[in-house]
């Protein structure tokens, strides 16, 4: 178990690294964020490759609709996710993201029949009390913040994808099939904004790539251990990270509201293990 956990946790922080690294490209080279999730997930095409083989690679499922679907909505989400990222702090845009698990939850009962529980209910409800207090609907909510939530409900459709498809094909044909069908749906958007490859760049490029597939990576293994339902509060940690890459890498401080939104965000999600660690 606690070795699941140290990898799930190794995780979540590897994903808000990769944005943060996207964040320095924007700002300090001009990048497209759309060119920027496109070379992502091309990168993470050929990352993943080597790892392929008869026993973890099924082609048929490559014809499915649902694993199609399945990559268009993460491609989306990563290019949405660094738009908003281009004008807002990283721990903002995350706490903006995170009404994707929230959606996932009640998306799951309605697709997919999982049952509904009162007391982990509540939870989420605070959880999105929290959600609330960092996009400020109507008062505080920026263009940045909007990206960021409407790449939250992308990511809520793509774990109820995930869950649907849980035994369709193995892990790594699903992983691969994930970066492909991105790379390929942002084409289009990636080769309009080709930047110099100048300074840093090019290494910056491979070090979000690598981040974001060794996250992947890491929660296959992950999950191989421990159910991901035991798992899944653990993504709040991506909260964590954001923030304190926020000020490392560019002195974001959030404003109080903020920082309230996120502290209700986190405790509902560990309250939430919790519950299932009771009777």
């Amino acid at each position: 178990m606690w070795r699941a956990i140290g990898l799930m946790a190794l995780s979540m922080s590897l994903i808000p690294a990769g944005d943060g690294v996207g964040k320095l490209m924007m700002e300090d080279y001009g990048v497209a964020p759309f060119f920027i999730a496109w070379s992502r997930f091309s990168i993470g095409v050929i990352l993943v490759l080597p790892f392929l083989n008869q026993r973890n690679f099924a082609p048929r499922a490559l014809m499915d609709w649902r694993v199609l679907l399945r990559g268009a909505l993460i491609g989306g989400t990563v290019a949405l996710i660094l738009t908003g990222a281009r004008t807002e702090g990283l721990a903002t845009v995350f706490g903006a993201f995170f009404i994707g698990p929230i959606l996932s939850y009640f998306l799951s009962a309605l697709f997919l029949k999982e049952p509904i529980r009162p007391a982990q209910t509540a939870l989420l409800f605070i959880g999105f009390v929290g959600v609330l207090l960092v996009i400020k609907p109507g008062f505080g909510m920026t263009p940045g913040i909007a990206f960021a939530a409407l790449a939250g409900v992308g990511y809520g459709m793509y774990l109820v994808t995930g869950r649907w498809l849980a035994n369709a094909a193995p892990a790594m044909t699903l992983l691969f099939a994930q970066v492909g069908v991105a790379a390929i749906v942002l084409i289009p958007f990636g080769i309009s904004d080709i930047p110099p490859m100048r300074g840093y760049l090019p290494m910056l490029l491979l070090i979000s790539a690598f981040t974001s597939t060794l996250a992947n990576f890491l929660l296959l293994f992950a999950y191989r251990e421990v159910q991901a339902t035991r798992l899944a509060p653990f993504v709040y940690l991506q909260l964590v990270a954001a923030t304190l890459y926020g000020f490392l890498l560019f002195g974001d401080i959030p404003d109080l509201l903020t920082i309230a939104g996120l502290l209700l965000l986190v405790s509902s999600g560990f309250s939430s293990l919790a519950l299932k660690r009771g009777p």
